[in-house]
């Protein structure tokens, strides 16, 4: 892509826009559909791209959901879906296509507080906590302020991803909370691998990508990027991409969940403990293009904690509540998490 090219891809942002206006009606609609009736001993579980799902590459890898449902005198056979950002992965939940959704906390607490007294989704664990970067291959933007109508900022999808939550955070934290949803205007939806690859190159409008590992350290490989803004110093360590699913799988397929759950909690403990062996299952499940020793240095650090646990989702909960993006304010993570997910000290 040459340094002249200005943002060839931009009728596809014209695609994007109206699929995400596509989703939005669909998730009006599918928050009055009945659930499809889904028998025990079957399991349909949606992911998306970045390491922080390596606990779901572990499960399948190992098919640690087989096995914790043969205990329960059960055969589950296991459907793996791969989509694209929190708007995507909570219509296909709130349809019937999937029974586990895979996305941020922001899409969580999002959909947490459309279902309640319908669907009643929940969280049922973390997938770990991990640091989340925006980076700018702009030379001039230092910090957030510094973005500007020239400027378009890459998310997985505009206003609900994770993504984009922690950008209104600290956008409120910059200009008040009156001003959180200031810099949404400069944010468009593109998949983690093609925004990566896009700031890579340079010479588009697109300027800024809010990413995931191992994302942002293969975008930080070209030195015209770098971090404008780190989640870790936002908003301290935290989980921000989570697992949940609605009240009626859960009910109405106890033996299927308890072997998922049981199955989740073997793949922390397995990735915690030996992370050369969680490295070379991520490259073998995913397919993905970087070497296990570029991929042991982005995970071989204190930051990286593979646990099941919530770790400090509440203040994004509360900030939500607060500036009217959720109309439920929850007591505690509690709330809008399954009580299977109280395991140690949650928040």
């Amino acid at each position: 892509m040459s340094a002249g090219t200005r943002f060839p891809f931009v009728p596809r942002f014209g695609r994007l826009a109206a699929g995400i206006a596509l989703s939005a009606s669909i998730l009006i609609g599918s928050l009055a559909a009945p659930q499809s009736a889904h028998a025990e001993g079957q399991i349909r579980i949606a992911e998306q791209f970045g390491i922080v799902y390596l606990l779901l590459n572990v499960v399948r890898d190992q098919q640690l959901i087989e096995k914790h449902g043969k205990a329960e005198g059960l055969d589950i056979k296991v459907d793996w879906q791969q989509l694209s950002g929190g708007s995507a992965v909570n219509d296909a939940l709130l349809s019937g296509a999937i029974d586990i959704a895979g996305a941020g906390i922001g899409p969580l607490l999002t959909v947490w507080d459309r279902t309640q007294g319908r669907q009643n989704v929940k969280g049922v664990a973390s997938l770990g906590n991990f640091p989340y970067y925006l980076l700018s291959n702009n030379p001039k933007v230092k910090t957030i302020a510094d973005f500007t109508e020239k400027d378009r900022i890459a998310v997985p999808a505009v206003g609900v991803s994770v993504q984009s939550r922690f950008l209104q955070y600290a956008a409120a934290k910059q200009w008040g909370d009156k001003a959180f949803d200031r810099l949404d205007k400069y944010t468009v939806a593109l998949p983690h691998p093609d925004a990566t690859a896009s700031l890579k190159a340079g010479g588009t409008e697109l300027t800024g990508h809010f990413s995931n590992p191992p994302f942002q350290n293969q975008a930080l490989e070209n030195p015209d990027v770098h971090v404008v803004l780190d989640t870790y110093e936002l908003l301290g360590p935290n989980s921000p991409t989570v697992l949940y699913a609605t009240e009626k799988f859960r009910r109405d397929n106890p033996k299927t969940y308890k072997a998922f759950v049981g199955a989740l909690a073997e793949a922390a403990d397995f990735a915690q403990k030996d992370k050369g062996a969680a490295a070379d299952t991520y490259i073998r499940v995913t397919g993905a293009k970087i070497s296990r020793e570029e991929l042991l240095k982005i995970i071989d650090n204190e930051q990286f904690q593979f646990t099941v646990t919530p770790t400090n989702t509440y203040p994004l909960a509360d900030f939500l509540h607060r500036v009217g993006a959720i109309k439920h304010k929850p007591a505690s993570w509690q709330d809008y998490f399954f009580e299977d997910a109280a395991i140690g000290q949650g928040s």
